[in-house]
Order: structure tokens, then C-alpha cells, then sequence
């Protein structure tokens, strides 16, 4: 009798725990990619065999024929390169520059070309310094106080921000435009703090152009590590005459044809209803690129693997693109944008990974209200792994041109707080990137992914291409 009332006890008080379908998916996505992931390998080899995969390089065509091998090896129902002309710039040899506070007395300091630059002249460049916070006080100084010095832009990324990248917009506009501005009013070059957080050594590279300023009067853009603005800062309140000399060997040569690689799994039911998922497969040449953007190639690549591995059938078109020249150009998401509209394709979901290979948080979504509450409401599905943001915002830079009214983009959104430690910099190497949460992120995208697939967008009003 004891028994049978303990039993009933049991019975009563034990919760009754029944997986929905949904629930059994995700988990076998997740134990697939913790016990059997395949993004680790194959970034240790984009980034330890390869190395830095900057447009136009060598590098750049051997990640293209590595990854193409390796999507053929999935067994999926299509893979091929898509033709794409990108521009080629080289970074010649190392740059090397100092300060001078008085004849002789020198001070070495690290920097590097931005990408788009041109070079210094053959001796270097040396010339007085004049500090400014942004792009805003040129006007206030004027010609007369720049023309013929070197313009050294100081702004710093606000620490008090939580989201990291928005700090990075915050200031990033005096490396992309800052020589451009500075030219306009007789600035024979400009130095750019780099974009980081912390203070080190690192001097970290990144895009730049020259807008419409004619050729034959574009100056040389560097940037200069934390640690160097700050004592190159330090010492022009000291004195005001000190010199900065810097030589750089950086060259634009004509372009030239790369690819964006492209693997699909055809679905069952809509095929015609395509679902990208994606990142970008050049880097820039300093580091090895395996936080930007190496680690998001392989995630995406390790989406399809997961949910053919996992039994799932799509209902829709699954596509994985790794885009070429994210970095310094877009050839690759325009590209693939142009041919899905002249092809008439119907893209109704995109997913991009591209804020480095950190914990996995959630995603952004830019897509109707009733799109992004959709997905909101599955936030019950993944929290059990820790994933809590999902909040309408931007999506990412490849997949933006795709953008149609009732389609939804999405970002996979990491922790970001240490990736602008690494961001286009020497330091940006696989020794960075942890197994583990680059695994948690790609088996983030799969369930996404899947979920999308298998209830679909809520229809607002579709147009293809």
C-alpha cells in the first residue's frame, strides 16, 4: 500500500516535460554542431593554411577553391562560383612611421595604411601636425592652419556605449572620409586613430575613399595604433612643433575577377522561395581574418550541413553565399543581388553573420512589425541556450542590397564586447576565436533558419527579385 501511494505521489507531483517538435529539432541542431561541428576545421584552415583573403589576392582565389571543395563534399544539390570583377589593392611593403620633437630625437610609433589609399612619396612624408577630434573641426581650423600639415584625427569609440558597433559608427567616419576632408583644405596627409577599444599596439586597417577629389590630389591615410595616438597626442600638447614622418607603399591596380561560392539545397515544397544565409569571404590582409569574417563563412556553410545531418528536409530553397569584397568595395553582395533580379529570383529570408565568431546573443531583424514580433515569439525556443536579443535593427552589408518590401533580413548578433580588440587588425587570428561559441552561433543560425523555413514569413506584400 505504501508503495502504491508513493507511486501516486510521484506521479502527481513530477511535472509532466514533453518536448515539442520543435524543441527536439533545435536540440539536435545544437548537439550536432557541439559534438560534430565542422566550423572550427574549416577555419583553421581558411585562416592557418590561407591566411588574410584580401580582394584580389592569391589568398583571396584559394579560400574560393577551398570552400567550393568543401560544399561539394556536403552532398548538397548544387554548388557553383558566381563571376564577380573586384578592385585589387596592394599593401606593398610594411609602413613604417615616427614622431620628431626636435632634430634627431625620434619616436617610432605603429601604423598602417587604410585600404584604398595611396602611397606616400618615395622618401616618405614629414610635415608639422595639427589634432583634431573629427571631421567637424577642419571648418573651425581652416586652411590656414592645415594647409601643408599632416591632419591627425583623435576621436576615440565611446566606452560608455554597450553596443559596440555603435561606437565604431560613432567615429569611423574620420577613416573612411577623413583624407577626402582634409585634402579640401590643403592637408598633404592624414593619420586616423584606429577603431578599438582598448590601448595597444595594434594599428587596425579598414576602408577609406577619396570621393571625387581628382587623382593627382589625393593624399596618403594611415592609421596609428591607440597606444601611438595617445602618446602622439600627449607629446603635440608638449610641443606643438613636433614633426610626424611616415612612409607607405600601398598601390590600386585594376581590377580583376574573383567569385562569391554558392552551394544550395533545393526544397521540397517551394522551390522557388529562396533563403540565404551567408558572410563574406575576403579579409583584410593584416591578421588572418578568422573574426572578420572567416568565422561567419563557416558558420553559414555549417548551417546546411547541420540541418541535412539533423534528418531536416526544407521546404525551401536553402542557398549559402560567401560573398567576395565586403571589405572594400560590395562587388560580391551587389553582384549577387543584381543576378538574383535579372534571374527573377524570390528571396524571401536572408541571414547574415558578420560581427566575428564571439557567444552567440541573438539576432536584428529588419523586416515588418509583424515579421520581427514572429520571431519574437520563438524567443521561448532559444533560450534554453542563452539566446535573449531579438530586435528590429540592421542586418548585414551583403545581404542589404537584396532588400525587397515583405522580405526579412536578419544579423546573427554575438557578444561583441571584444571584437574590435581584433577588428581589421595584425591580431584578428584563429588563436582568437573559441570553439565553442563559434559552434553555439552556427547552430543559432540553423534554428532560425529552420524556423523560418518551416512556418514561413508572414506575408506583407511580396515582389520578386
Amino acid at each position: 500500500m505504501r508503495i502504491v501511494l508513493l507511486l501516486t505521489f510521484l506521479l502527481v507531483s513530477t511535472p509532466f516535460f514533453s518536448q515539442t517538435e520543435d524543441e527536439k529539432q533545435i536540440k539536435a541542431i545544437y548537439d550536432e554542431a557541439l559534438t560534430n561541428g565542422k566550423a572550427y576545421d574549416w577555419l583553421n584552415y581558411l585562416s592557418n593554411q590561407i591566411g588574410g583573403r584580401l580582394s584580389g589576392s592569391v589568398q583571396a582565389q584559394h579560400a574560393v577553391e577551398y570552400t567550393k571543395e568543401q560544399l561539394d563534399s556536403l552532398g548538397l544539390d548544387k554548388v557553383w562560383l558566381q563571376p564577380v570583377m573586384v578592385p585589387k589593392w596592394v599593401r606593398g611593403v610594411p609602413e613604417f612611421a615616427y614622431f620628431e620633437t626636435k632634430p634627431g630625437l625620434t619616436t617610432n610609433v605603429p601604423i598602417c595604411a587604410l585600404g584604398g589609399s595611396v602611397s606616400t612619396p618615395a622618401g616618405g612624408l614629414k610635415a608639422s601636425v595639427v589634432e583634431v577630434k573629427g571631421i567637424e573641426d577642419l571648418e573651425k581650423l581652416g586652411r590656414d592652419k592645415i594647409a601643408g600639415k599632416i591632419v591627425f584625427y583623435n576621436r576615440p569609440m565611446d566606452p560608455t556605449l554597450i553596443n559596440t558597433f555603435s561606437a565604431y559608427s560613432g567615429c569611423v567616419d574620420q577613416r573612411y572620409s577623413g583624407a577626402a576632408e582634409a585634402g579640401k583644405y590643403g592637408a598633404v596627409g592624414v593619420i586616423v586613430r584606429s577603431m578599438n577599444l582598448r590601448l595597444d599596439d595594434y594599428p587596425h586597417t579598414g576602408s577609406m575613399g577619396y570621393g571625387e577629389t581628382p587623382v593627382n590630389q589625393r593624399i596618403p591615410a594611415a592609421a596609428i595604433s591607440t597606444n601611438g595616438a595617445e602618446l602622439l597626442s600627449t607629446t603635440l600638447k608638449l610641443n606643438p612643433d613636433a614633426k610626424f614622418y611616415f612612409k607607405q607603399n600601398c598601390k590600386q591596380l585594376d581590377d580583376v575577377q574573383s567569385y562569391n561560392v554558392i552551394g544550395e539545397i533545393t526544397g521540397s515544397t517551394y522551390p522557388n522561395e529562396i533563403m540565404v544565409v551567408g558572410g563574406h569571404l575576403d579579409s583584410w590582409d593584416l591578421g588572418d581574418g578568422s573574426h572578420d569574417d572567416g568565422a561567419g563563412c563557416v558558420q553559414s556553410m555549417d548551417v546546411l550541413r547541420l540541418l541535412k545531418e539533423t534528418g531536416y528536409k526544407p521546404k525551401r530553397t536553402l542557398r549559402v553565399v560567401l560573398f567576395m569584397n565586403e571589405e572594400n568595395g560590395m562587388r560580391g553582395g551587389n553582384k549577387y543581388a543584381e543576378v538574383a533580379r535579372n534571374k527573377n529570383e524570390e528571396h524571401v529570408f536572408a541571414l547574415e553573420s558578420d560581427s566575428g565568431g564571439f557567444t552567440p546573443r541573438g539576432f536584428s531583424i529588419d523586416a515588418s512589425a509583424e515579421n520581427v514580433k514572429q520571431i519574437q515569439g520563438w524567443r521561448d525556443l532559444f533560450e534554453p541556450y542563452l539566446i535573449h536579443m531579438f530586435y528590429e535593427g540592421g542586418s548585414g552589408a551583403d545581404i542589404g542590397p537584396l532588400k525587397e518590401e515583405g522580405m526579412v533580413l536578419a544579423g546573427l548578433r554575438p557578444d561583441t564586447q571584444r571584437y574590435f580588440d581584433h577588428h581589421h587588425a595584425e591580431n584578428d587570428t584563429f588563436e582568437h576565436v573559441n570553439k565553442r561559441e563559434l559552434e553555439l552561433g552556427a547552430a543559432t543560425m540553423a534554428s532560425l533558419v529552420y524556423l523560418i523555413d518551416k512556418y514561413g514569413t508572414i506575408p506583407t506584400k511580396k515582389i520578386k527579385g
